[in-house]
């Protein structure tokens, strides 16, 4: 490989036909004079625009089998010329600095010589502490294993996304399975009830996963009054929308029927119906708690409280919210209620933290909460990964705060777009790198892999993961 030129954070190497280059590639280009290497990543490859060569392939299609006779070519010219056809272009972006013993560094202020540099492919294992002290197997990359840092997602804000049928709910699942086998309490959001079977192996065989389902009707049932005002005002203000006048009476008579000692539902619908307010205020509350009735996720009996969710959690237990089969109401006032109960026992200290797997959070999330789990819910110890096949539901702020970022194939230029927000790349890496990638290959962007863009074909999963697409005809 010859360097051809350099343009802003650019370089261009020449790759000639007997040398292997794959758009992901790392290669470092070594000046030997300054005891260091220029440290690149190939992200498109183009044929070399020789001059010449468009007229010879024109004229090969032209003359070819139409001409008789025998070939002279003593100084075996036809051979360079086929050479300089299949000779590629790799445009690189430069991603720092190889020092001489070994370390990486940010700057990028200097050209190798392009007579004498030595440009050689580099390994992935070197660019990122290949595991750390508590490795998640993520997959392969070339043939060679690639582990990341637990740690690198502690603390953080992580996005997973991809077209349908990608791979980005199996590389979910690896990450929840990894994170809960390292001890990490996790709660898993299940729109389409993927999650239910991760105890399982695909034989049938339990795992050692600590995995509980809850479900409306199924465990998944609330006491008014352990719930407390804050939170079902929460639920009647944010998924019911209730107005902020109704909203003030409700909370007075919260307080009548806490005094007393008798909160229910059914007694707070009782005490709306005989409250002394106007019948619009009285019609709008009525309306909106008979909702939570219906939902059947109130039940005095044997309600589920926060000591319980915390059992369930801790020394890395998964809780799996289903929301499978539920309508859209009720899966915003449960993710309410969740989120509500996981703020409070985040709050009390009783956890340190823990980590929620939202899929396809823009079906069930008010537009506030994005902000709250950006800021507040991040310092309170709830950190969240983001499952989604529409990237464009999600904030920008999301994508500028994130801390890591798995993208699968894209070829849609709005989705591609929208992506290109991360602040973990430039956008010219990752409209490059994610369109046309195969299934279950993913680019890694952020704290796990040093802010250094990289390519992973996602291991497999011995669980019944239960989110491959179904088919008829295979």
């Amino acid at each position: 490989m010859r360097i051809y030129r350099k343009e802003a954070d650019e370089v261009q190497l020449i790759a000639f036909p007997d040398e292997h280059v794959h758009k992901g590639d790392y290669f470092v280009i070594e000046d030997q004079s300054q005891s260091r290497g220029l440290l690149v990543q190939a992200i498109d490859l183009q044929y070399a625009n020789v001059p010449g060569v468009l007229e010879d392939i024109l004229r090969d299609v032209m003359t070819d089998g139409d001409l008789s006779g025998e070939d002279v070519d003593p100084l075996n010219i036809s051979s360079q010329v086929d050479a300089l056809k299949d000779t590629r272009l790799a445009v690189c972006k430069i991603r720092g600095t190889i020092a001489q013993d070994g370390s990486l560094s940010p700057s990028t202020s200097w050209l190798p010589s392009r007579t004498s540099s030595k440009i050689r492919p580099y390994a992935v294992n070197k660019l990122i502490m290949n595991g750390g002290k508590m490795p998640v197997k993520l997959g392969h990359n070339d043939g060679e294993p690639i582990s990341v840092d637990a740690s690198g997602l502690d603390g953080g804000l992580n996005i997973i996304t991809g077209r349908k049928g990608s791979g980005k709910s199996h590389l979910a699942k690896l990450l929840l399975l990894s994170m809960a086998g390292w001890g990490a309490p996790c709660i898993v959001l299940d729109v389409n009830g993927e999650y239910i079977n991760l105890h399982k192996s695909k034989d049938g065989r339990q795992s050692s996963a600590r995995l509980t389902v809850l479900a409306p009707r199924s465990g998944l049932n609330f006491s008014m009054a352990k719930l407390g005002l804050r939170t079902v005002a929460g639920v009647l203000s944010h998924a019911l929308d209730l107005p902020a006048t109704s909203s003030k009476v409700f909370t007075t008579i919260w307080k009548d029927l806490e005094a007393r000692g008798d909160l229910t539902l059914p007694t707070v619908i009782q005490a709306v119906q005989s409250w002394s307010c106007h019948d619009s205020v009285r019609e709008a509350l009525t309306s909106r708690l008979q909702v939570l009735m219906e939902s059947g996720l109130f039940d005095e009996a044997n309600p589920l409280t926060e000591e319980r969710i915390l059992h369930t959690i801790e020394g890395g237990g998964v809780l799996v919210v289903n929301l499978k089969n539920q309508s859209q109401i009720v899966r915003r006032i449960l993710v309410e209620i969740f989120l509500g109960e996981l703020t409070k026992i985040l709050s009390s200290n009783w956890l340190k933290a823990a980590f929620l797997f939202a899929e396809e959070a823009h079906l069930y999330l008010r537009d506030t909460y994005w902000d709250d789990i950006v800021t507040r819910m991040r310092h309170i110890g709830l950190f969240t990964t983001f499952i989604t096949n529409q990237p464009d539901t999600v904030q920008e702020a999301i994508y500028r705060q994130a801390d890591n970022v798995f993208i699968f194939n894209f070829t849609n230029e709005h989705d591609i777009e929208a992506i290109g927000k991360v602040a973990k790349a430039d956008s010219d890496t990752i409209r490059y790198l994610v369109r046309g990638i195969p299934t279950r290959r993913c680019l890694l962007l952020g704290n796990v892999v040093k802010d250094l863009p990289m390519m992973v074909d996602v291991e497999q999963l011995d669980v019944r993961t239960m989110g491959e697409t179904r088919l008829f005809f295979s």
